[in-house]
């Protein structure tokens, strides 16, 4: 799983299955007239609630959660793991407002003498339906509202590559360097290494003018140049043939390179090596 691919929606939901685990801990419904010592029961002790509320909402969350973290998410009759997880979710919203309407019906063993009127929905309860309509409406709005697409992590800057055999300036072997002197020596003028004098030369002689040295090519303009990139959102990658069907799919939070520009597109080249035509190149950030 990348957690860098999840966006703060994904962060509402974690947030709200947090709430409901700790409402289910909680008295489910509050009885008038009850003895001190009477143990209301919270939602572990109740099988509807247990059920249809707590095990729902806090299932439908994980799967909220795993399908944004895999990077092939799989689908059983048709459905990916992400619209299973809003089903459930928007199930144990709706059973939580039935059980604040009854709470009788989901407090399954209330003493035979204490009667149903005055039984009311606990604060567990309470707690318990904010949650899961938070859970819900996050799951909901996290691919209709644009700040709920935001990446949840921002991503790391890359390290700038060092060239491939390069040598740290000013180190020994490096042009201009400093060459290394005998232990007790004097740095001789003229010596061998030294700038401005070939090697084998005599201090004291009269040397050639050097050549002045060439000016560094310069790189020609429109030249494409490889950078690194982040998506804002989810993209698919194309094949480089054409094909219509996405080989890998961008994730926010991971930088990318990309080695080639093709038009508006960029043909960029994944962690584990693979090439593909990222066509939508709107609000990429670049490294």
């Amino acid at each position: 799983m990348n957690i860098r691919s999840l966006t703060r929606g994904d962060g509402v939901v974690i947030g709200a299955a947090v709430l409901l685990l700790i409402a289910s801990f909680l008295d489910i419904y509050s009885l008038d007239g009850a003895p001190d010592d009477y143990e209301i029961p919270n939602a572990w002790e109740s099988a509807p609630v247990l059920m249809g509320v707590v095990l729902a909402g806090i299932i439908g969350a994980a799967l909220i959660v795993v399908a944004r973290g895999l990077p092939q998410v799989p689908k059983v009759a048709g459905l990916d793991l992400g619209q299973f997880g809003i089903a459930f979710t928007v199930f144990a919203a709706w059973s939580a407002l039935a059980n604040i309407f009854d709470p009788a019906g989901g407090a399954d063993n209330i003493g035979p003498s204490s009667g149903d009127g005055g039984v009311d929905a606990g604060i567990g309860l309470i707690l318990a339906l904010i949650g899961t309509l938070v859970l819900a409406g996050a799951a909901i709005a996290t691919s209709l509202v644009p700040a709920l697409k935001g990446p949840l992590m921002p991503a790391p800057k890359p390290a700038s590559p060092q060239p491939y055999g390069g040598q740290p300036q000013g180190g020994y072997g490096y042009p201009g360097a400093q060459q290394p002197q005998p232990y007790g020596g004097q740095p001789q003028p003229g010596g061998p290494g030294q700038p401005g004098q070939p090697f084998g030369a005599q201090p004291g002689q009269p040397q050639p003018p050097q050549q002045a040295q060439a000016p560094q090519a310069q790189q020609p303009a429109g030249e494409f140049s490889p950078f690194w990139f982040a998506v804002p959102v989810a993209r698919p990658l194309f094949a480089e043939d054409g094909s219509p069907t996405p080989i890998a799919e961008l994730a926010p939070g991971t930088w990318y390179l990309a080695v080639e520009q093709r038009g508006p597109s960029l043909v960029a080249q994944t962690q584990d090596g693979r090439r593909g035509v990222l066509q939508d190149t709107s609000g990429i950030q670049r490294g």
